[in-house]
């Protein structure tokens, strides 16, 4: 028990927790924005649109997460002189969440593209037959039954995603978990099994309830046939 009130006394772990909840917090946002406009590509009348979609899907659902925060540190600030913020801690968060926002965009389109597999094909002809045109139709009467269809999914790739926050590293990001973690093995080798459980243990209480939360809403939501 000392070795654990040593470690936190020590270092800023819930600071470092907290780096990465705002990570998640905000690619979630961006990630579901980009998302949804990906899959309303997706089932658009326009095929320039549904081929645009679909090859943005392919791409980064195959690309590991790391390669993109690289990217975006050595070619989209390196290189392309893509800057936030003229702080370096600030300017570095905001890069990791591009990175993790592009990535998780392809999940959450296909999450949602299940969803929409649910609603029956009847509801988007009702719709034409009233005369609502392809937004309205989307927007008003397929989305809204596709999010509540895709609860589950979309609720396992907000897991993904703040696992995946832990990749924040790579694009320089020295303040989340995985770069303090990394430090703690560095500095106190003697208490590596408590600087393990610490870290784990701390994944294990922040997705727990995502996975509660999803099943529960997964259940309420469910559109009954």
């Amino acid at each position: 028990m000392n070795g654990f009130i040593e470690l936190f006394s020590q270092y800023d772990v819930l600071g470092a927790f907290l780096v990465n909840i705002e990570l998640t917090l905000w690619s979630a946002l961006f990630s579901t924005i980009l998302g949804v406009i990906l899959v309303m590509m997706r089932i658009s009348p326009i095929s320039s649109l549904r081929a645009v979609a679909g090859a943005y899907v392919e791409l980064f659902k195959n690309l590991p997460l790391t390669i993109i925060m690289v990217f975006m540190v050595l070619g989209a600030y390196a290189q392309l002189k893509l800057t936030f913020s003229d702080t370096f801690a600030t300017n570095f968060f905001w890069l990791a969440v591009t990175g993790l926002s592009l990535y998780t965009a392809a999940f959450v389109c296909e999450s949602l593209r299940s969803g929409i597999n649910t609603v029956p094909l009847g509801q988007a002809e009702a719709a034409r037959a009233l005369g609502l045109d392809f937004m309205q139709s989307a927007t008003k009467i397929i989305l809204p039954q596709a999010f509540r269809g895709s609860v589950a999914p979309l609720g396992n790739t907000l897991i993904a995603l703040l696992k995946n926050s832990t990749v924040a590293a790579a694009a320089s990001v020295s303040t989340e978990t995985s770069s303090l973690m990394s430090q703690m093995i560095e500095f106190r080798p003697d208490v590596i099994i408590q600087i393990f459980l610490i870290f784990a243990f701390g994944y294990v209480i922040l997705i727990i309830p995502i996975g509660m939360l999803t099943t529960y809403l997964s259940n309420k939501l469910a559109v009954r046939r």
